[in-house]
């Protein structure tokens, strides 16, 4: 790994801790993510030269708020900072200075930051995009694909969400606890968009996006701590340990793509799935079921499978259905076709995701396996129709190469 993609990830992992004690600081999204860019320039001039602080974010609050003061001339009072040439990691400076300014009322400002962005006064999906921009720091066309509408559609309302802060005067202290309960499922729908975020990327070419995935869990476990006895939290946190165990196994030595039926099981990581099921367990007790647990459910029977032979498809067809009605999303039922198939055959699964096709028209996965079905069925050319299709909507390099190979096979049973 280079130096610049060592910073780069180094800057993605603190910025929502950054942008947390920033925001606090100046009440104001503009400010704070105005001092958090121009932390990060000084990062990119700094860091390679005098090697990178002890502490990445504390660094990153110190300069990104000395800089923010000195642009908008504020008051000699405050507290004087030591220049970005002597904060190095020979001592804790950072540490202790960045704790003056961190003296937030939850034990992570990050979380914090999430209930914020999470305010009441702005539409349910102004609040997620808002917060997956300014905590996470994802681009406007990650978050669109999220949302599966276009990237203009979200400058929008991303644009809308923070005119709405500003003009609303929204507040910028801890909720209380009523307020927290309000704002949980927003809380939590963003927590899981992050993780997907790095559950996705790319690693050969999107190294900074897979601590996400960590990130996710580790808010996640947070969450649990302020809502103990909530059970859709509890099948939330499960939901990203079981899928999240997977990963050594998720890709090849080369990059590639390695579809769950191939993956080595004994990459899995035990006490990962452990942990979840011991917590989708608790979460059952409580007999409230709702989404997250539900795809907790589905992600549990997977990981005890010792095999893909043994895969209980039949259940899974079932919790899909359930999931079906709490959600009613379209990407819902293409996840189900795929258990259809393996109970019922290529075409019933073809059936269940064509009326689909109109929702679905930009979305990479359903051109993905709507054309697998059409291979399966020997419907060539409409199969080389969707994989074409799927390869102009990949979003990395290793979703594009599956899709090849299965090109690959269309050319050579031509050839045959």
């Amino acid at each position: 790994m280079t130096d610049l993609d060592w910073m780069h990830g180094a800057l993605a992992a603190a910025r929502p801790r950054a942008m947390g004690a920033l925001l606090r600081y100046f009440r104001d999204l503009d400010t704070a993510e105005e001092a958090f860019q121009e932390a990060c320039l000084k990062a990119l001039g700094h860091w390679p030269r005098q090697g990178p602080p002890r502490d990445p974010a504390a660094w990153l609050i110190l300069v990104g708020r000395n800089a923010a003061l000195d642009a908008g001339r504020r008051s000699r009072r405050e507290a004087p900072l030591p220049e970005e040439a002597e904060l190095s990691d020979l001592d804790d400076a950072e540490a202790a200075l960045a704790e003056r300014l961190d003296d937030a009322h939850y034990r992570d400002d990050i979380l914090r930051l999430l209930f914020i962005c999470c305010h009441p006064d702005l539409p349910a999906t102004q609040q997620i995009a808002l917060a997956l921009r300014v905590v996470s720091g994802l681009s406007v066309r990650q978050i669109a694909r999220a949302f599966l509408v276009g990237e203009s559609a979200m400058e929008q309302r991303i644009t809308r969400a923070k005119a709405r802060v500003a003009q609303n005067r929204v507040p910028f202290e801890a909720p209380g606890p009523a307020e927290r309960a309000e704002r949980l499922a927003a809380v939590a729908a963003m927590l899981y968009l992050v993780f997907n975020e790095g559950y996705s990327a790319d690693r050969a070419t999107s190294p900074a996006r897979a601590p996400l995935c960590d990130e996710a869990i580790r808010l996640g476990r947070l969450l649990l701590r302020l809502f103990p006895a909530e059970p859709e939290i509890m099948g939330l946190v499960a939901l990203m340990l079981l899928q999240h165990a997977r990963a050594a196994a998720r890709f090849s030595a080369a990059g590639e793509i390695v579809l769950l039926d191939d993956q080595d099981r004994s990459l899995w990581d035990s006490r990962m799935i452990a942990e979840g099921v011991a917590l989708l367990d608790k979460a059952m007790r409580h007999a409230s079921p709702g989404p997250y647990q539900v795809q907790a459910a589905i992600a549990a029977l997977h990981a005890r499978s010792r095999n893909a032979a043994e895969t209980d498809w039949a259940q899974i067809d079932r919790l899909y259905a359930t999931l079906e009605i709490m959600l009613a999303s379209p990407v819902v039922t293409l996840n189900r076709a795929v258990a259809v198939a393996k109970l019922r055959g290529p075409e019933a699964a073809l059936a269940l995701i064509e009326p689909l096709a109109p929702r679905l028209s930009g979305y990479f996965h359903f051109f993905g396996v709507r054309g697998a079905l059409l291979l399966r069925l020997g419907r060539r050319d409409e199969a080389r129709a969707a994989f074409d299709r799927a390869i102009a909507l990949a979003h990395s390099p290793a979703e594009a190469a599956h899709i090849r190979q299965h090109l690959d096979r269309l050319e050579a049973q031509a050839g045959g």
